[in-house]
C-alpha cells in the first residue's frame, strides 16, 4: 500500500464522524428541496488509464447536462475548462448552498474507498474537456499522472480565476511533485487549506502562492532527486578513472 493510499484510508476513517451526517443530511436536504434524482453521475476521466461513472450531489436543475457542456458551449476567453459560475440559473437553491459549502462531492468519497480516487488530487472531467485541452496544451495529460481527487491545489485559488495555462500548470506541478517523491505534507497542506478556506477561516491562495506551496513540501524530494543523479555522476566519473 502507498502512502498516499493509506493517508486515504485513515483520513476518510477519522472523518467519518463528520462526514457521514453530513452526507445523509445534505441527501435528505436535495431529495426534499429539489427532488429525485439526490445524486448525479456522470462519465469522468480520473487517471490517464481509467475513466469512471462519478457520482456527486445534484446541484442543477435535470437537464443542465444537455444544457451546457463542452460540446455545446463554444470556448470563450480561450477558457477550455468548463466553469460554470456560482451565480448560474442552473443551479437550484439547495445546490447553490451545497456547492459554497463544499459538500457537493462528499459522494466520492466511495471512489476514495474503493481506491478510484484519492483525497487529495486535480478534479475528474468530462471526456470532451479533456480533449479539448489537449488540443491546445500538449502537456494537459500530466494533470492525470496521479489519481483525481476531491480537491486539490486549483480549489486552494477557484477555478473561475485561474486561465487554463494557469490551472494546468498548477495541477502538473502537483502531480509532477507526488511522482518524483510522494509527500503526505503535501497532501495534507492542501486538505487543510480546503477546508479552511471553505469554512472562512482563511483566504484563497494566489496562483504564486499555491506554486510556492507545492515547491516548499516537495524541496526535500527535489534535493534527495539531485543527491542521487549527482552522486550516481560521481561513480560513474570515478570508474571511468
Amino acid at each position: 500500500m502507498t502512502k498516499k493510499r493509506a493517508l486515504d484510508i485513515v483520513i476518510t476513517g477519522l472523518a467519518a464522524v463528520i462526514w457521514v451526517p453530513v452526507l445523509t443530511l445534505a441527501a435528505l436536504a436535495v431529495l426534499v428541496l429539489s427532488g429525485r434524482p439526490v445524486l448525479y453521475r456522470s462519465m469522468r476521466r480520473v487517471s490517464n488509464d481509467d475513466v469512471l461513472r462519478i457520482v456527486k450531489f445534484r446541484t442543477m436543475v435535470k437537464n443542465a447536462e444537455a444544457l451546457v457542456n463542452r460540446s455545446t458551449v463554444p470556448i470563450q476567453n480561450d477558457v477550455r475548462f468548463l466553469n460554470i459560475a456560482p451565480d448560474s440559473p442552473l443551479y437550484t437553491r439547495i445546490g447553490r448552498l451545497l456547492e459554497r459549502c463544499g459538500i457537493t462531492e462528499i459522494p466520492q468519497l466511495v471512489h476514495v474507498l474503493r481506491g478510484e480516487m484519492s483525497i487529495v488530487g486535480n478534479r475528474p472531467l468530462p471526456e470532451n474537456v479533456v480533449s479539448a485541452l489537449r488540443d491546445e496544451y500538449p502537456t494537459a495529460s500530466d494533470r492525470f499522472l496521479t489519481k483525481s481527487g476531491l480537491t486539490g491545489p486549483a480549489q486552494l485559488v477557484g477555478r473561475s480565476a485561474l486561465t487554463d495555462l494557469e490551472r494546468l500548470t498548477l495541477e502538473g506541478a502537483y502531480c509532477r511533485a507526488c511522482v518524483r517523491r510522494y509527500s503526505i505534507w503535501l497532501d495534507v497542506s492542501i486538505l487543510f487549506a480546503t477546508v479552511m478556506i471553505v469554512i472562512g477561516i482563511k483566504k484563497a491562495y494566489t496562483y504564486q502562492g499555491v506554486l510556492d506551496l507545492i515547491d516548499r513540501r516537495s524541496r526535500s524530494s527535489r534535493r534527495t532527486l539531485v543527491t542521487v543523479v549527482a552522486e550516481a555522476d560521481e561513480v560513474i566519473a570515478t570508474e571511468a578513472v
